[in-house]
């Protein structure tokens, strides 16, 4: 049985955490439809494809060369011509979507893009994937729409698509996959630890050393479901943030972290470990005033903070990797949206103007 997590934990960074759940084929059945009396004879692909809504003419054809394609309880090829009162089914290797991904008309913000892949900039507060409540309005249904002109793109196959992923309330760069081979380079890249991200992050607390490792196994915390926390060796998953000191403000550091692995939360639970909560986190308890004083002033102030940034304070700034077809070193980088940008203003001004004590 799979258990249903909240959004951000189910859908969250990276591909590290994908393992196999066994060996056995177990096909599914997506399409059933029994042919037409007057129905003209017609190859099987495109009858299928015809029928099948954010299917393409390619994935169909890939699934009856693999034997998935039925007509009449046995495999058919895709030149097979379908006859009146055929019964046609298409099964797949994965269960049959609750929500199939709905192209929408999304407004995407893209920094690079050819026929192989494309980069993404996601802004906070835009669930990445549908799924647990969240089957609409995500960024899977915006690069849906944008390649709805594509025939070779289907949204809803998992050889094609996101190779990475970030919390919702995580801004950033994203890289998504146009063809099964970039996705499965990319997929290894990923898998191998070669791809470069850096985030800048602001922490509650002062960091005292300049830069530093995080090594601790990362897994689900046995007290709260909705966390993710260090675990001993024995438990979790392996998990590596780098990270160095950036500027100190007041009572919160700006950091810079490098991942060396991609597990989920990493650098949310990482730097809650070394007693550096992401400021505004609210599921690691960053939405409380951690450091700082008693006074009122400084109080209104940090609520004033917490209102201009209202989401955990971390932006995916950076990503680097191979070009699956070229062999191209690339290198992508997006500044800092409004939120934080005038956050860390915010405690700049902080720090010069102490008669908020």
């Amino acid at each position: 049985m799979i258990e249903e997590l909240p959004d951000d934990i189910a859908i969250d960074d990276d591909l590290d955490d994908v393992e196999p759940v066994g060996d056995e084929a177990q096909l599914y059945e997506h399409f059933r439809v029994v042919v037409d009396r007057g129905q003209e004879m017609m190859r099987v692909d495109k009858y299928l494809f015809d029928r099948l809504t954010n299917a393409s003419r390619n994935r169909i054809q890939k699934s009856a060369e693999a034997g998935f394609v039925m007509a009449n309880n046995k495999p058919v090829k895709s030149s097979y011509k379908v006859k009146p009162m055929d019964v046609i089914t298409i099964m797949m290797d994965r269960p049959r979507y609750e929500n199939e991904v709905i192209p929408e008309d999304i407004p995407l913000n893209i920094v690079y893009e050819d026929k192989h892949l494309m980069i993404v900039n996601k802004p906070a507060g835009l669930v990445v994937h549908p799924g647990h409540g969240n089957y609409h309005g995500t960024l899977v249904n915006a690069i849906a729409w944008h390649m709805k002109d594509n025939p070779d793109y289907d949204a809803n196959d998992p050889h094609v698509g996101l190779v990475h992923r970030i919390d919702k309330d995580t801004s950033g760069l994203l890289v998504i996959a146009k063809t099964p081979d970039a996705k499965t380079n990319l997929g290894i890249q990923f898998f191998n630890k070669t791809t470069k991200r850096r985030y800048r992050a602001l922490v509650w607390g002062i960091v005292e050393q300049d830069e530093g490792t995080i090594i601790g196994n990362i897994g689900r915390n046995p007290k709260d479901r909705m966390q993710m926390t260090v675990l001993p060796d024995d438990q979790g998953k392996h998990a590596v943030t780098h990270y160095r000191v950036l500027e100190r403000l007041g009572y919160v550091t700006l950091v810079e972290c490098i991942l060396e692995t991609g597990r989920t939360h990493q650098i949310r639970v990482h730097m809650k470990h070394i007693g550096h909560v992401l400021f505004n986190d609210e599921r690691y308890g960053g939405h409380e005033i951690l450091k700082g004083t008693h006074f009122s002033k400084y109080k209104q102030f940090v609520n004033n903070c917490f209102d201009t940034c209202p989401r955990q304070a971390l932006h995916a700034m950076t990503l680097g990797f191979v070009h699956p077809a070229t062999g191209e070193e690339m290198y992508f980088t997006s500044e800092m949206p409004d939120d934080m940008t005038q956050l860390i203003d915010k405690w700049r001004g902080y720090i010069s103007n102490r008669d908020l004590e």
